[in-house]
């Protein structure tokens, strides 16, 4: 009966140790198939950045509540006395600090500065002015006084304004509209509305509309109001006033400036100029795609910091190139995720982008 039992205590080690050996093999494949494919993932992320906003809100909040519900019993049964009146006889330490003036330690409330897809209503409080309710909420003045169809600077204490999540228009798409109609109309670029990751489209190729969407319109202005900033076409791009460690990569109008949620330049030019490396490196990435970056390269710098080149219409150089500071490795075109001749160019370091105009100069 021994011998038995021990037969069947190998065979069980066997059987576990087998299945140990595949599930490490199939693990260890789909890992090394994970880190070959993940920049992909990554793309088409990037191209529907904002239209899983909301499934992953309500996903999240979903399985919140359900822990709750779940855990719920395991905590009341832990907490002190285990019964309901023990309960409302317990007096948490932290209850002793029951009037605490926070004013004596400069504590205020604080706006939150997370990122946001649609327009909040504010109350005018007192000492509240247009400028610095804008401030508050990082948008310009006249975003404010459009969006509330303001005529004066007066505010009155109680009122409620409309303010739009970034400095521009919000506008409601009507029959016939195009991204590149509303941005005429608006006087910006079509590139900023498709760059705002919260604006959706029915068809990602032709940022396509649908019928009474809310679209926001960075950097827009309302029709016969002067554009904010004009921005004309220039020889080379205007001057970032940073260190220079990288050098500007191309020439054209800056359409875009870096902002939260476009952490890059927008260099445009019609005549599709060459896109020279802005420091020396190493390609580490080229590809070819038709969403996203489109045709786009990485660059390694060195120390953490790499660059890239999106939206190439053509890439003289491969994964593995050592480039050197100046050298042409390809030429502005209108791939990917794009509506009209650009470079879209980011530093990053470490994989996240920054500010490029602390390199630039």
């Amino acid at each position: 009966m021994r011998k038995r039992f021990q037969l069947f205590r190998d065979d069980v080690r066997l059987w576990q140790a087998g299945w140990y050996h595949y599930l490490s093999r199939k693990l260890r494949r789909f890992g090394n198939w994970f880190e070959t494919n993940k920049d992909v993932l990554v793309d088409i992320l990037m191209a529907r950045r904002g239209g899983y906003q909301r499934p992953f809100l309500h996903f999240s909040v979903s399985v919140l509540v359900l822990a709750a519900i779940i855990s719920a019993p395991i905590l009341a049964n832990a907490y002190p006395g285990g019964s309901a009146r023990a309960l409302a006889d317990f007096t948490p330490p932290s209850a002793v600090v029951t009037s605490l003036d926070l004013s004596e330690y400069g504590v205020q409330t604080q706006v939150s500065e997370k990122p946001r897809d649609q327009i909040i209503t504010y109350q005018i409080q007192s000492g509240d002015t247009l400028s610095t309710v804008a401030q508050k909420f990082g948008v310009s003045v006249d975003s404010i006084k459009w969006a509330n169809d303001l005529k004066r600077d007066s505010l009155t204490i109680g009122q409620d304004l409309k303010i739009p999540p970034v400095t521009g228009m919000v506008h409601k798409v009507r029959e016939g509209e195009t991204v590149y109609s509303i941005a005429k109309k608006y006087k910006t670029e079509a590139q900023k509305i498709v760059n705002f990751p919260f604006n959706d489209f029915t068809d990602l190729d032709t940022f396509a509309l649908s019928v009474g969407q809310t679209l926001v319109v960075p950097d827009g202005v309302m029709p016969q109001a002067a554009p904010l900033a004009p921005r004309p076409f220039a020889a080379s791009p205007l001057a970032a006033g940073g260190s220079g460690q990288f050098a500007w990569p191309t020439v054209g109008s800056i359409s875009q400036y870096p902002v939260w949620y476009h952490m890059a330049f927008d260099i445009a030019n019609p005549s599709q100029p060459p896109i020279t490396a802005a420091g020396a490196g190493t390609v580490t990435s080229v590809q070819y795609l038709n969403y996203g970056y489109g045709r786009h390269a990485i660059i390694d710098n060195g120390d953490g910091l790499s660059t890239l080149y999106a939206h190439m219409s053509e890439i003289y150089v491969k994964a593995g190139d050592s480039v050197s500071r100046g050298q042409v490795i390809g030429k502005m075109g209108s791939t990917g995720r794009s509506t009209g001749t650009h470079l879209h160019f980011e530093v990053r370091r470490n994989g996240t982008p920054l500010n490029p105009s602390s390199f630039l100069k």
